[in-house]
This record gives C-alpha cells, structure tokens and sequence, in this order.
C-alpha cells in the first residue's frame, strides 16, 4: 500500500523512521441485522512498540475493530493492512485476547497453553522454553497443573494472556483483557505489558472501560458511533479540553444534590463540565480562580458543607466523559416506575456472625461477621479469590453456609424461601441473562418470576430499556450485546420488583465511565429510599460512594469502616511523583523498596512512605540516577486502591494466602 495523504484522525506525533505495523483506510463494517454501520471510516496508523489505546462508550465499535483487525470476520469496505498484508494471512503474527475467555475449563494451565501453542505451530523444544517464561513472567508457574475452571477471573485473564504470548507475536490485540480483575493484577497486567514493548518491541493494540489504564498508552483514539472522534497522545488529548479541574470535597450525602446545582450553574466561560467522581466533584474550568470563588458562593448559597477545593490537570476520564457529553449528552434520568409506595424500613437488613464455607479443604470463607442496615450501601471488596462472591452467594440463600448464623430481610430460617425471594434482588458476577432470548424476553421472564403484575410490566421494562440506552432495541438478542449493555440490562431485571434488599456482584464490570455514573445514581436513589444494598467492585474509586466499606482477603475480612476511615487508618504516608518516563521510574524504585510501596496511578507514581521527610529526597535521589526527570511530587491521601494494595500487602507479610492462591 503507497504511503498517501490521510485526515487528520491518523496523524501520528511519533517519529516518521518508526516501523508502521498497522494500517487502516476508510474501515467500514455493517452487520447484516443492523441499519447503520458498527465501524464508520476509520483511518489509524499504529506503529511498532506502542501501546496503543481504543477507548470508547459500550457499543461504540471496538470488538467489531478487534476482529477485523485479528482477520476473525473481514470488512465491509476499506483497507486494513497488518505488518503490510491482510490480516488474515498475518494471524501467526498476531496474539488476540477476546472479551469472553477462550479457555478449556477442564484443561490444566499447563495444557491450555499447550494446546494454544499448537495452534500456532509452535515447536515442543520453542515450548518448553517459552513457556517458562511466560508462566514465570505472569506469576503463573505454581498453578500449571491447576484446571482453568477453577481459576480466579484475573488468573483466567493472565493465563489467556500467556497463550496470547506463547508464539512470540509481533501484535498483540487485547479486547478489555482487565475487565474483572481486581486492582493488584490489572498493575502487573500493565507493567508486563509496558515490559514487553520494551524488551520485545512487541505492538499491543487495547481496549479499556478503565480510563487510568489508558493513561499508560503511547497513544490513545476515542471512537464514538464507529468513528474516530480524536486520535493523540493522552497528553494531548487531555490538553485539548484546554481547562483545569478542581475537585470539590463535600460530605458524601451532599455530593449529588451539589453536581446537580453546579450543572445549573455551568457555562462556558466559567464550569464548563460537573462529574461525581468518588467521594468528591470534579468541576472543569478554563478559569480556576474566578471558578473556584463561584463554587464557594453558589454552595453557600445553597446551604452545602463545602469542605475543600483543590486545584489538579484533568484525568483521562474527565476528558472521556466531557467528550461523550459534547457528542451525545447526559444520560437522561428516568424516573423510577413504582408499584408500591416507597415504605421507610428501619434495623439490620443483612446479618452473619462467625459465618464459614468450607469445600473439601478449601477454607473459601472464614468466620466473617457482617451488619448492613436499611438504607446503607456497603462495599465488599477483595481480591480476585478472595471469598466475595462466595459470601454474596451464602447470604442470599443460593449456598448453604457451612457454619455460622444469618439473617437477610427479617428471617432467619428458611432463606430460600418465595417470601424471602420477594424481598431480594441479585445480579451475579456472570451475568444473569439468557443469550438465547432476546432482551424483552428476558425482562418478561423476569417480571413473571418476580410476580409483576401483567398491567405494570409495560412500564416496567420500558424502564430498564430507557435507563439502558436501549429504547426500541427489546427485540435484540442478549448474546448479540456488548458487555457494557448486557451489565445495565441485567441491573434493570434486578431491581424491577422493587427489592428491599439488593446484592450486586460486580455491577460495572466492562461498564463505560458515563454508565457506571448512572449505575451509582440510581443506588445512591435506592438507598435513600431505604433499600439495603452490598455489592463488590473491582472499580475502586466508585467505592467511595458506599457508606462503609468490609475489605476481604483469602475468605478473611480484614478491615471495615467508612471510606474515610480505612484511608486514615493506613500508615505511612502516601506520595504522588509527577516524573518520566513513569514505567522506568516504577521499574527502579521496585528495585529499591517493597513493591506493593510503589505502584502507577494513571500519568502518576504513587509510593508509600514511613518517612517522609527522610526518604522523599532518598527517592529523589534514586529517580535521578535512574536518569528520571521529576516534574513535581506532593504528600495525598490515601485513594481506596492504594488502600487496597496496602491492605492486600500487610496480609500477606501476616502470612494470610492471597491473590488466587
């Protein structure tokens, strides 16, 4: 293909001499069924060694990207060239990891690899070498003999990426490879990734639903509508915006009826753009001063706590976000259609003491003691194994504990049944749809177990259509779903028949930034009707948002208490280091402290120090031999997933077996 003049969504700022590996002209692609096109013109260059990022909402055309460019399905009409052929006479060079896990369940670690290797014509001598490494390099060696059916999701993801790996390809395409993994294994995910750009010149093309993922990309291209809205470094994509942000501390109950009335009050000129981020607001401005007096005044007008105002550059997500509101606005609040008047409940809504779950000599939970009330959100959070979904499953009736005493919606005996089934709605990890039906006929079966009535079922999935962003789509099958759209529908079936109780496992999994912001609107809502509500993420800043927070730890929990107190209970004190090059950076001072002491936090370097005053100019001393440059560093609070690292690191130096043994 002659190298010709192309728009300006494939300009790359990276050096002409570098290697195109990838080259696409005017992609389209419709599938039969559909009326408009999935891909829409898209036109990309992707160079050797990047770490290339395609972001974009649920249903924006990113699978359909991945499989064309892996030569799984061919386009409708353009021109896709891999390492200067067509993609399907290139698959030997190329390593694919699709969203749904492509591994034999009852196969070992060991034999999955094996048998991935044989696909690709891989020798047993090139094998046994390889993988070696590969195992060694994903911290996988010790459970090669383990089955893949009984891996946890992030040891799944790091064992698909390991077959991904195994031939040595010079592209790696990786479809959302760390949607479900818990925050420890999506680092090392990252840093092997940035390791094997490095070492091996290797190419990788991403998708993520996890924005501080994408801030480690050499570049990034948001796609909307299977168009390539802006394609450029994450620095220049994050400057483009042309603001700064200001985040906003209020108490927590404050926080939605403060987005809501800043949003009043957002211009142009002044607030260009409001987000619930956690547990504060993150207000965008080109003008910070004259913003930050106009925040001060309309809060106090309105009678809210402002707590703190602090003044930071924009993250990727602000500026995913921003962009998807410019292109197609805020999704709509859709009022809730009631059945019954919404009663105020009071007391303990969920109850175990000492409970345990014991299969054969696996000890999955051990003697946990949970309280949640009416009205209260409470995050269960752990590692991938950790006993979460376990806990989930004892406390709703779907598993018999094997010791221990529970009480779920004012019973205590029979928890399974009708009557108790009436009070409770559950979304589990995996989804709770049936593909084979089409999405009004999994909302239909739905109401009819819950026993809607016929003359309120109309409403009621209209709602769960709207408030997916599916309105006019009942009669698309389930399987043919992305799995962003998929996560809104089965939360819709969840709640429909107003629960008072409410366990979501995993809830925004795979969930696109603005999606994940409705998921949390409608929970905060919920609860302050008064329904009891427990879920687990692996999204740690939207944890935030729960009232108290139980951490779980090789079926242990370890700690519990709002937010705000497991942050302050953390020692040490937490630094952000603004420097690059960051992977370089994190590489060295792993070398130099623990590493759970340091870790990368989308454009940052995060590190956990003893002593402050001490060891910052020990650290930048360090960084300056590395030839590192430091930009900046700061003492911060502690974020949830610094916690969580910390909080994973101590148990294992207690001697507690985690992360998926």
């Amino acid at each position: 293909m002659k190298d010709e003049t192309v728009t300006t969504e494939s300009v790359s700022p990276l050096q002409p001499t570098l290697t195109r590996v990838i080259s696409i002209r005017d992609l389209q692609h419709r599938y039969r069924q559909q009326s408009h096109n999935a891909v829409d013109g898209i036109n990309l260059d992707i160079y050797q060694g990047e770490i290339f990022g395609l972001i974009g909402p649920d249903g924006a055309g990113k699978s359909t990207t991945f499989q064309i460019l892996s030569g799984v399905m061919p386009q409708t009409s353009g021109i896709v060239e891999v390492l200067g052929s067509q993609p399907r006479s290139r698959r030997l060079q190329m390593g694919y990891l699709t969203q749904r896990f492509s591994l034999y369940p009852d196969l070992s670690v060991l034999e999955n690899l094996h048998y991935a290797a044989g696909l690709r014509e891989v020798s047993e001598a090139a094998f046994k070498t390889r993988s070696k490494y590969y195992l060694g390099l994903l911290d996988l060696a010790r459970f090669q003999d383990r089955l893949a059916g009984r891996l946890s999701g992030g040891m799944k993801q790091k064992l698909g990426l390991c077959c991904a790996l195994i031939h040595q390809p010079q592209i790696l395409l990786l479809d959302e490879p760390t949607t479900g993994v818990d925050p420890v294994s999506r680092r090392e995910f990252w840093d092997i990734l940035a390791q094997l750009a490095v070492t091996e010149a290797m190419t990788t093309v991403v998708a993520t639903p996890y924005l501080d993922e994408a801030e480690r990309c050499s570049r990034i291209a948001l796609i909307y509508e299977g168009k390539i809205q802006q394609c450029d470094t994450v620095a220049q994509v994050k400057a483009s915006l042309g603001v700064q942000r200001i985040e906003v501390f209020l108490p927590i109950a404050q926080l939605d009826q403060a987005e809501d009335i800043l949003k009043q009050n957002a211009d142009v000129n002044m607030l260009t753009d409001v987000q619930r981020f956690g547990d504060h607001l993150d207000v965008l401005t080109p003008q910070p001063k004259q913003a930050s007096q106009r925040i001060r005044s309309v809060l106090e007008q309105q009678q809210l706590q402002l707590e703190s105002l602090v003044l930071d550059t924009p993250t990727l997500e602000n500026t995913f976000v921003a962009r998807l509101r410019e292109l197609k606005g805020d999704i709509p609040t859709i009022a809730y259609p009631r059945l019954h008047k919404s009663a105020s409940t009071s007391g303990i809504a969920i109850k175990a003491n000492n409970l345990s779950k014991i299969f054969g000599n696996f000890h999955a939970v051990k003697q946990i003691n949970l309280e949640i009330k009416y009205g209260e959100v409470f995050g269960l959070l752990g590692a991938n194994g950790a006993g979460k979904t376990t806990t989930i499953k004892m406390l709703c009736g779907l598993l018999s504990a094997s010791s221990g005493r529970m009480a779920l919606a004012g019973e205590t005996g029979e928890l399974r049944s009708a009557k108790v089934r009436q009070r409770i709605g559950y979304m589990s990890q995996k989804f709770t749809l049936y593909d084979d039906l089409t999405i009004e006929q999994n909302l239909e079966f739905y109401c009819g177990i819950y026993g809607i009535p016929l003359r309120s079922r109309r409403a009621k999935k209209d709602w769960v259509l709207q408030m997916s962003d599916l309105a006019g789509k009942g009669n698309l099958l389930t399987a043919d779903l992305p799995g962003g759209w998929k996560q809104r529908v089965a939360f819709g079936a969840a709640v429909m028949h107003e629960p008072k109780v409410l366990f979501l496992d995993e809830l925004t999994s795979g969930v696109d930034p603005l999606a994940r912001r409705q998921f949390w609107r409608l929970i905060n809502r919920f609860a302050q009707e008064g329904m009891a509500i427990l879920v687990t993420t692996h999204y740690l800043e939207e944890a935030e948002q729960c009232h108290r927070l139980g951490f779980m730890v090789a079926g242990e929990i370890v700690t519990q208490g709002t937010p705000r107190q497991v942050k302050a209970e953390q020692p040490g004190q937490l630094v952000e280091w603004e420097c690059e090059p960051l992977q370089k950076a994190s590489d060295f001072l792993k070398q130099k402290l623990e590493n759970w002491r340091v870790s990368i936090f989308g454009s940052r370097l995060h590190t956990i120090v003893d002593r402050p005053d001490l060891e910052i100019p020990q650290i930048q001393a360090w960084l300056f031999e590395a030839g590192v440059f430091v930009h900046s560093c700061r003492e911060i609070e502690f974020s949830l997933e610094d916690v969580f690292i910390s909080v994973v690191a101590q148990a294992q130096q207690r001697g507690l077996s985690v992360l998926d043994e």
